[in-house]
């Protein structure tokens, strides 16, 4: 097994703490021997759900995504572990035996982002917050130890559609959720703000319930940091001066740090 120079470990980091500060910050409450293992889980994550950003068509950024999925699925060649994240991904996957099947997942689940379809219904929403966002977190905890729980799939979910609630009302808003409300993501309506309080609801639901089963973890409740600020993010929906077509003002980066701190005290949610 050949391992990931050291090099490309500092590279996950950098780009971590350069694109994702409240997520860097997040693993360095990890025990340090796992802590490079779950910047190349996370370095990948980002790197996928920035390709959007880097192409100026839907057919470079499928490009983009098929090249990481090729990369996980077989033999990696030399040219992929000359790519520092590929690199450290794969040295990390190996180690602690990661499901290569969720990780190509991910970056599959991210050409939705490509296209400006919204999702068909809330069962494709979960599915993409369950690939995005649960499956790093689960790598995460597998890193530092932890068995099966559903405190990682439910922590990654709540996660992922607090994500979505960020943004702008956008193409993540379930389409039979716009067509029962007869709903714009243009338009401020009572409509679309029920459907985005459903959303927070759910989000809420997932929260909670991810609380409920980190008590019962041995270990790797570090990995369920990420998800300390969403409470955070969400209660800002309640705020008069929120408005849908802006997205989640977010909470200044000291009250988030609070936060982490105060989570990573106890050691998890």
């Amino acid at each position: 097994m050949a391992q990931a120079a050291p090099e490309h470990y500092a590279h996950c980091e950098a780009l971590l703490r350069e694109n994702d500060r409240d997520l860097w910050l997040a693993c360095l409450f990890a025990p340090q021997p796992a802590r490079q293992h779950i910047h190349a889980v996370y370095a990948y994550a980002l790197e996928a759900a920035q390709v959007r950003a880097k192409v100026t068509q839907p057919l470079l950024g499928e490009m983009r995504l098929r090249w990481w999925t090729d990369a996980l699925s077989g033999e990696a060649a030399e040219s992929v572990r000359a790519h520092p994240v590929a690199d450290a991904l794969i040295d990390t996957a190996e180690r602690f035996e990661l499901p290569r099947e969720e990780m190509t997942a991910l970056a599959e689940a991210h050409v939705a982002d490509l296209y400006d379809d919204p999702a068909p219904d809330m069962a494709t929403l979960e599915y993409y917050c369950r690939a995005t966002s649960a499956g790093p977190m689960r790598w995460a905890g597998k890193v530092l130890g932890a068995t099966s729980s559903t405190a990682f799939e439910d922590a990654g979910i709540a996660l992922g559609l607090m994500k979505a609630l960020r943004a702008p009302a956008g193409a993540l808003l379930p389409a039979d959720l716009l067509a029962r409300e007869d709903a714009s993501i243009h338009t401020d309506t009572p409509g679309l703000r029920k459907i985005l309080f459903e959303l927070r609801d759910a989000a809420t639901a997932r929260y909670r319930a991810a609380r409920t089963a980190a008590a019962s973890l041995d270990a790797g409740r570090e990995a369920l940091l990420p998800a300390a600020v969403i409470p955070a993010y969400l209660e800002r929906m309640a705020r008069k001066d929120y408005n849908p077509l802006r997205g989640l003002a977010e909470p200044s980066p000291l009250r988030r740090q609070w936060i982490l701190w105060r989570a990573a005290r106890g050691v998890g949610l």
